[in-house]
């Protein structure tokens, strides 16, 4: 019999008003019947987190350090638990959950370091004409309610780049998972309790986010909205919220461009972090490599290196330690991938390795002459594609990196220093990784979109300051002398 889960409201857990089996992507077991909140439930959920910040808004510092530090620690110690639950939920191969886990470990641990150090500035108030006499700083004060909305296919670290940064900064937190990453997200609630957390500071409500979204981002009581999913609901995000402040992050098709001038074995090395990049996760990553812009020179030799190395991916159970590639997230990801392939292929792109599908696992596609317009070129396939393109100029590749409406993070191979430059100005992207596939990101690092993937930045320390509000104090001096 699968287990219950339950929410995590103001400290304790409760029944959802519902409950729907959670299937595991890969062999369909049933892993649990997770009980799902109403909407009412989570306003209940919001309420509680408005008490809660209000009622340790003047947690110091040290102690919301403390706390963070602690909920690393012992997620590090349960990290073999940690990484089997995501390889079962979100059939993530369990090399790559336990590489999740330590991530997460350390995201924790930069949060705890920016609570320690989130400072405000003095303002130089007699730069101007009749400023004499006063001094000012600016504080940095937490807004309060943060409702963060998660994707499955990091569902420790993209949590954690929410709820470690919210309280950090000393807010109050209502998670609400994706449907099918639930276990990962209440497993939290275990270690903040553990940790010290006070009870009300972290409220965690699965469930349907067409019945959720409407309260988490419209509450009065919510001040703060983090989202990370699609352009389309994070437009009705946007909308909902208001003039509540918000980040969004909602995805790309990542470019890369790689220039003439390296020899066979740097090109094999750029092509081994180019499979990496493409087809980790089985390609369900937001800055996963997708459209590849290669020199004329080099497209041919690299086209054919990446599916050699596309071929050698292992497709198999996801807790098997030599498992690359696992069914995607689920039957309806498989088919609009497969639809978009046979669009491309109809339309005269060629196949150079992979594009057959097995149930939900698809081999990773390597294609060549994919048309710009088509949806595996313009669209974001969050799947095992990528798309080789020659250029001849350099400019060239640059302007058809930009003819996108995303723009999250670019990868840029090449040993012209003008090169680099070039696309270091020109590439609207929120990233440009230089020799580098955009699939780069430590945790620290702002991490953000132009163009419809999103607004706002991620990285815990740029996050955390998005989570606060500027108060300017100004004190005038010599008022009261005779």
């Amino acid at each position: 019999m699968s287990q219950l889960m339950r929410l995590w409201i103001d400290g304790t857990w409760e029944d959802g008003h519902k409950q729907a089996p959670l299937l595991a992507p890969y062999g369909g077991e049933e892993l649990a019947l997770v009980g799902y909140a109403s909407p009412e439930q989570a306003a209940r959920a919001v309420e509680a987190a408005d008490r809660a910040f209000r009622e340790h808004c003047g947690m110091p510092a040290h102690r919301r350090s403390s706390i963070l530090y602690q909920a690393a620690d012992l997620l590090e110690r349960r990290a073999e638990e940690a990484a089997r639950i995501v390889a079962l939920e979100a059939a993530k191969p369990i090399r790559a959950a336990r590489a999740e886990i330590a991530r997460t470990v350390q995201t924790y641990l930069f949060a705890a370091e920016a609570a320690r150090s989130l400072t405000g500035e003095t303002v130089p108030m007699d730069a101007a004409p009749r400023g004499e006499g006063r001094t000012a700083s600016v504080r940095r004060e937490p807004v309060g309610v943060v409702s963060a909305i998660t994707p499955f296919n990091f569902p420790f670290n993209l949590v954690a780049h929410k709820v470690g940064p919210a309280l950090a900064a000393g807010n109050a937190v209502v998670l609400k998972p994706a449907e099918q990453t639930p276990i990962s997200a209440l497993f939290l609630a275990e270690l903040f309790e553990e940790a010290g957390l006070p009870s009300g500071l972290l409220n965690i409500v699965p469930g349907d986010g067409r019945e959720l979204g409407p309260t988490l981002a419209s509450h009065p009581l919510v001040s703060f909205v983090s989202f990370t999913g699609s352009p389309e609901v994070g437009r009705q995000i946007r909308q909902l919220a208001g003039l509540r402040r918000t980040t969004l992050e909602l995805g790309s098709n990542s470019p890369l461009l790689i220039d003439r001038g390296f020899t066979e074995e740097e090109l094999g090395r750029i092509a081994d972090e180019t499979a990496a990049g493409a087809f980790a996760y089985n390609g369900q990553v937001c800055i996963s490599v997708q459209r590849v812009f290669v020199h004329e020179e080099l497209a041919d030799r690299f086209a054919a290196m990446l599916a050699e190395r596309a071929k050698a991916l292992v497709a198999g159970d996801p807790l098997a330690e030599e498992t690359d590639i696992t069914p995607l997230i689920s039957a309806k990801a498989a088919e609009r991938l497969k639809g978009w392939l046979d669009a491309a292929l109809a339309r005269g792109a060629e196949l150079l390795c992979g594009g057959s599908f097995e149930g939900s696992l698809m081999r990773p596609a390597v294609l060549r002459g994919v048309p710009e317009d088509a949806e595996l070129s313009c669209e974001e396939a969050f799947g095992p594609v990528a798309a080789i393109a020659p250029f001849r100029r350099w400019e060239e590749a640059v302007a058809a990196a930009n003819r996108s409406r995303y723009g999250l993070q670019a990868g840029v191979f090449t040993k012209d220093v003008e090169h680099a430059l070039h696309a270091a100005a020109e590439l609207q992207a929120g990233g440009v990784m230089i020799n580098d596939v955009p699939t780069f990101r430590l945790d620290h690092m702002p991490y953000g979109g132009r163009k419809d993937s999103g607004s706002g930045r991620e990285g815990v320390r740029y996050a955390a300051e998005e989570m606060t509000e500027a108060k300017l104090v100004s004190f005038r001096s010599g008022l009261y002398r005779s």
